[in-house]
């Protein structure tokens, strides 16, 4: 809820004559199981923060992406049992498309999902997934804390490729292009996960890109060999969120510094994997003004902002090449946590432009929603 219980909530600033219009798509992340009390709806916005169109799903929606046809694909609740006990954090029991309206029209069901899915130019989706180490492969794990109660087979991240009919295309094990003994768990964290992926991105060239946040490190996998042909981020980045390309050939992430050694922050990246280079940042100011312990994404606007949202407050924000805010935002949105609490925590947020394709012929006036708008705004 921010840093204040009291502050403002839905749209706190807007230069009009400097952001990126067009509608955000907001979706809290309760990360609870299915029956619980979390969320249900994703909701699309427009620049006054008003919603324009929600979709709804009874197995909750954690996170969500709009399609071109105007599709939503998003991600449950995570699975009351996964698949080794208790779920993984990030974990959904299926992927599902839905229409403008909240019919399932496509689904893939399998309680080792997590995280991070996107919709490939075939028709395809790609899915991160957990799997079970043996004793012998988890043994050769360095870093973390360890734990009597620590399992004796951790899991770690497959990335596969599935068919329109739910049949698996492809799968990248991630076991086979990172090293066991080098790349090391943070001495802070737990050893019941190794790499903990969490988000997935493709290449222009068709390349995937993947965040893995308890070793610090972003990769570039070449997809016909499955070989790591770019890693980089220990010592550099601390538990980072959603790396993504910006078209230049560059690489932004969401550095989200939990853990970091000094003050606690985060900060937005954007890295030359050429040259290892960072060729432009935004922190806050103070720095520990904008920080998220977990989640959080950013995305390149095509006016060359960037929509920023630090996940854990709720916060969105556009800003300018110079880090000038031009647009602040804090979802009213909110649902119980884990530890009963409320949250309006966003695992990513997206924004679309007024012409986006899906949105043609579609009823986006947010008159539909006014009740809603009043009591939230």
């Amino acid at each position: 809820m921010g840093w204040s219980q009291h502050h403002p909530i839905g749209l706190i600033y807007e230069d009009v004559n400097q952001v990126y219009p067009g509608y955000t798509l907001v979706v809290t992340n309760s990360g609870l199981g299915a029956g619980a009390d979390g969320n249900k709806y994703a909701s699309l916005i427009d620049m006054s923060g008003q919603i324009c169109h929600r979709w709804q799903c009874d197995e909750g929606i954690s996170y969500g992406q709009i399609l071109a046809n105007g599709h939503l694909l998003m991600r449950t609740w995570a699975p009351q049992k996964g698949i080794d006990g208790e779920p993984m954090a990030g974990s959904s029991t299926a992927i599902l498309e839905l229409d403008w309206d909240s019919n399932i029209v496509w689904e893939y069901r399998n309680n080792a999902l997590h995280h991070d899915f996107v919709r490939l130019a075939s028709g395809n989706t790609l899915v991160l997934l957990w799997e079970k180490l043996t004793q012998e492969e988890t043994n050769k794990i360095t870093g973390g804390i360890f734990r009597d109660s620590d399992p004796d087979q951790m899991m770690a991240d497959v990335i596969a490729e599935i068919g329109p009919q739910g049949q698996v295309i492809k799968k990248w094990y991630v076991k086979e292009f990172l090293d066991f003994e080098k790349d090391v768990i943070c001495p802070l964290e737990g050893r019941h996960g190794w790499t903990h992926g969490n988000s997935l991105d493709v290449m222009p060239n068709g390349d995937i890109l993947v965040s893995f946040r308890q070793i610090n490190v972003i990769a570039i996998v070449d997809q016909s060999s499955g070989v790591a042909k770019w890693k980089w981020g220990p010592g550099d980045i601390s538990h980072q969120h959603d790396a993504t390309h910006v078209g230049n050939g560059n690489v932004m992430i969401f550095d989200n510094g939990s853990h970091r050694f000094g003050v606690s922050y985060s900060r937005v990246l954007e890295i030359n994997p050429v040259s290892n280079t960072i060729v432009w940042e935004y922190r806050g100011s103070p720095p520990i003004a904008f920080y998220s312990f977990n989640l959080g994404s950013a995305q390149r606007l095509p006016n060359g902002n960037t929509l920023i949202c630090e996940g854990a407050p709720g916060r969105l924000v556009e800003v300018t090449k110079m880090g000038e805010i031009v647009w602040e935002y804090i979802s009213p949105f909110t649902v119980v946590s884990r530890t009963g609490t409320f949250t309006n925590a966003i695992f990513k947020a997206f924004r679309y432009a007024f012409d986006h394709a899906g949105f043609v012929g579609k009823n986006l006036d947010p008159v539909q929603y006014d009740g809603l708008n009043r009591m939230l705004n």
